[in-house]
């Protein structure tokens, strides 16, 4: 890697600059590596002394440290004893949990309301998006869900989709909706797909009956996510491959993965890295626990119990969420499943941007992209992180 033509030279002030690093960035692995850093944004990159030649503010030494981009969770609930379901305050509480592991833009989850309380929450959301740019936006994961994969949403709530309810959750959002969970067997399903899709907002199949070929239809109609992979959908069977085989099998579609040992067994884990390259999005999924002690909790409307760091629904059993940080889902991703770190960490940065439509200015260390930075010590625990060129941690 060479300094970037064109880029901050000496005469120019730059705000900080990071060498001496191991950058692992677009699936590749740089030793000796800097990055230079100007008004929230990468102004430079390169290898060896020649960071020396910028007239930096602040320098940063990063002794040979692996320096990533920072992480990117399109799809969490909460943290810190609060949710993204709450008012400004427990987001902002919820968010800071997640800061200091690493994660350093994130897509609010919501879980399963009324309409009417699904466009207030959206609308908060984009609100709380147009002054923070480390919020991406919400993420809609219901109503429109199967009710007999309902997992953690309340069944009295689930519901079809209809072209009303849609455009005034749209409308709320003012654009800031980023992605959307539906059952694309419902009623009007793929008629939702293609109206979400036309504003913008990527639509995930999930919390879905739906098989091989229904699967295969709602990808080709615009669904281009499929909602943390094997959970609440049908499984993969010999003669009905079901939806996770037909999204490993359509190229443009992202898997989600919640990679933290409970909801996906360490060697599914594997087989989705080897059946779909580069379409892995790690997500947390995490719900307010994360962050918090054991103990009672709520998840939209529901009870929640988390005893040892699992949350399972307080009546029925089901699995609620997770308390994973992505810091967590990178160490067991590259410890205990045997992923390349290159590859874990494009799981956690390259790949989610990709799949909100945010590829060209979030989730790579490169010129013209957004500065945030992640430095990791040997365990993969974050030492110093930089979010808009801030340093946060």
């Amino acid at each position: 890697m060479t300094q970037t033509p064109g880029s901050t030279n000496s005469t120019d002030s730059t705000d900080l600059v990071l060498h001496s690093a191991r950058v692992v960035s677009g699936g590749t692995a740089i030793a000796d590596g800097f990055v230079a850093i100007s008004g929230g944004v990468i102004t430079a990159t390169g290898t060896g002394d020649d960071w020396r030649t910028f007239n930096a503010a602040e320098v940063v030494d990063a002794a040979g440290a692996v320096l990533v981009p920072g992480f990117i969770d399109i799809h969490g609930h909460g943290g810190g004893g609060c949710s993204f379901d709450s008012d400004a305050d427990g987001i902002r509480t919820a968010l800071a949990v997640h800061r200091a592991h690493g994660t350093t833009r994130s897509v609010l989850s919501l879980v399963t309301g009324t309409i009417d309380e699904l466009v207030h929450r959206v609308a908060l959301v984009a609100d709380l998006a147009d002054a923070d740019p480390t919020i991406l936006g919400s993420h809609l994961e219901g109503p429109f869900l199967d009710v007999g994969h309902k997992g953690a949403h309340d069944p009295a709530l689930l519901r079809a989709p209809d072209p009303v309810s849609i455009d005034r959750l749209i409308t709320a959002g003012r654009g800031s909706i980023r992605q959307v969970t539906l059952a694309p067997e419902l009623p009007g399903g793929m008629d939702a797909i293609r109206q979400f899709t036309s504003a913008g907002v990527a639509v995930a199949v999930g919390h879905t009956d739906v098989d091989f070929e229904g699967a295969r239809r709602a990808f080709e109609a615009g669904a281009s996510i499929l909602t943390h992979a094997f959970n609440a959908m049908n499984g993969i069977h010999h003669r009905n491959p079901g939806p996770i085989t037909a999204a490993t099998s359509s190229t443009s579609v992202i898997l989600e993965i919640i990679n933290d040992g409970v909801h996906v067994h360490p060697d599914v884990v594997r087989i989705a890295f080897d059946a779909a390259p580069g379409r892995i999005a790690l997500i947390t999924d995490a719900m307010a626990a994360a962050g918090a002690s054991d103990g009672g909790y709520r998840l939209g409307s529901l009870d929640v119990d988390v005893v040892d760091g699992v949350a399972r629904l307080a009546g029925g059993g089901s699995i609620a969420g997770s308390t994973l940080t992505q810091d967590a889902a990178l160490r067991r991703a590259v410890t205990e499943v045997g992923i390349p770190l290159t590859e874990a960490i494009s799981a956690l940065t390259e790949t989610p941007s990709r799949a909100i439509g945010r590829s060209a200015d979030l989730g790579l260390l490169a010129r013209g992209y957004a500065a945030d930075a992640v430095l990791l010590d040997d365990s993969f625990a974050p030492t110093a992180i930089w979010a808009a060129g801030v340093r946060i941690r």
